[in-house]
């Protein structure tokens, strides 16, 4: 088998989404952490790898690939002994990619507009506007899990792809059970798997405190 490597960051989502499907897979990847904060992404080694200086970025014995769905998209395709996690079938792949593309356009673009201005802009607030957005997308969500998956009755990397955003802000923007009960019910799902914790659970939950902990920072700067 190819060597794999990952260029990622644990707290990053779709770096998260990534480990998941590799878990799903049985896929051992190296994986070299790039600290944002420190400006890994900007050296021109990396650079030159991701012009876009973006991670996570996976090395596949030299094919480099970017962007956490793609990286998804590919691993699957490349390795997976079946297509349960992004079906060949029209249809379902078509599903797929909507929840994929709702989870960037939506899911994580909401995040960011909360995190990055207290991460990167040393703000210490969080406008009412955004929280709004954040909590329209729950609702979205909400009325979207009509099935136990986000694109149907069997798990795929659509799920991979928005648990690894919704277990991040829902530190920062509550997530009430009683409001968000079918949200609920599938975060409860997949905790059932056995790579769970170690893949994205972890890294949400610290995602969001370090968020928190960082907003109290820029706010007696």
């Amino acid at each position: 088998m190819s060597k794999l490597t990952l260029y990622t960051l644990h707290l990053s989502p779709p770096c998260r989404a990534v480990e998941l499907t590799a878990k799903a897979l049985g896929l051992e990847l190296e994986q070299k952490v790039i600290n944002l904060l420190a400006g890994d992404h900007l050296k021109p080694e990396f650079v030159k790898m991701n012009p876009q200086h973006t991670i996570p970025v996976l090395d596949d014995d030299g094919t480099i690939i970017t962007e956490s769905h793609a990286i998804m998209i590919y691993l699957v395709t490349k390795y997976a002994k079946d297509d349960s996690l992004y079906p060949k079938d029209p249809v379902r792949q078509a599903s797929v990619n909507a929840a994929l593309h709702f989870e960037s356009g939506v899911l994580f673009a909401r995040m960011r507009f909360v995190f990055e201005r207290i991460l990167f802009y040393g703000k210490a607030d969080i406008p009412e506007d955004r929280v709004e957005y954040v909590q329209k997308s729950y609702r979205l969500l909400e009325d979207t899990l009509t099935d136990d998956f986000v694109a149907g009755p069997s798990m795929t990397i659509a799920d991979f792809s928005c648990i690894s955003t919704i277990s991040s802000i829902m530190g920062v923007v509550p997530l009430e059970r009683t409001e968000y009960p079918r949200i609920h019910a599938w975060i409860d799902r997949l905790k059932q798997l056995p790579y769970y914790e170690e893949a994205n659970g972890g890294g949400g939950a610290e995602l969001g405190k370090f968020v928190l902990t960082k907003k109290e920072e820029n706010a007696k700067a």
